[in-house]
């Protein structure tokens, strides 16, 4: 596996725990163990997010995502036509 295929999978694995834990946290809002979780998890989620979008551009449109220098949207692959093989 090449190594935007890793980074993609890595947001997506963060993606997933974060979201777990969100649902978690709406059960259970004093879980003060759960609260540094879910905050420790959305931090390392905006690096790599960062780190992505720096390399290959804009993960995320309609305005989550900034384009720097030119609109990157219409470069190929595109992040959902990306096919994960193990």
């Amino acid at each position: 596996m090449d190594q935007r295929r890793r980074e993609l999978l890595r947001i997506m694995e963060l993606e997933f725990a974060a979201i777990d834990l969100n649902l978690f946290l709406d059960t259970h809002p004093d879980e003060l163990r759960a609260l540094a979780d879910y905050n420790a998890v959305a931090q390392e989620l905006m690096r790599a997010k960062t780190a992505y979008e720096s390399r290959y551009g804009p993960i995320l449109n309609y305005g989550q995502s900034m384009s720097q220098e030119t609109w990157r949207w219409v470069e190929e692959p595109w992040p959902w036509e990306i096919t994960f093989n193990r």
